[in-house]
């Protein structure tokens, strides 16, 4: 066994380890994003989103 073969397990070992953590955020962020559809479908708005005139004069 020469050190070749040890700093490429480990060069291979942290790529998985960083592939595994970019594709869990972008399902995480898949997710999250699911739920704010469902919420404001459901008429929960959020807070930083402009209210709808009730008069109709323009904000």
């Amino acid at each position: 066994m020469t050190h070749t073969f040890y700093i490429s397990a480990s060069y291979i070992v942290a790529a998985i380890v960083i592939l595994c953590l970019i594709g869990w955020v972008w399902l995480d962020g898949r997710a999250r994003q699911r739920e704010l559809a469902e919420l404001e479908a459901s008429g929960i708005r959020r807070r930083s989103a402009r209210p709808a005139p009730t008069d109709g004069a323009a904000l």
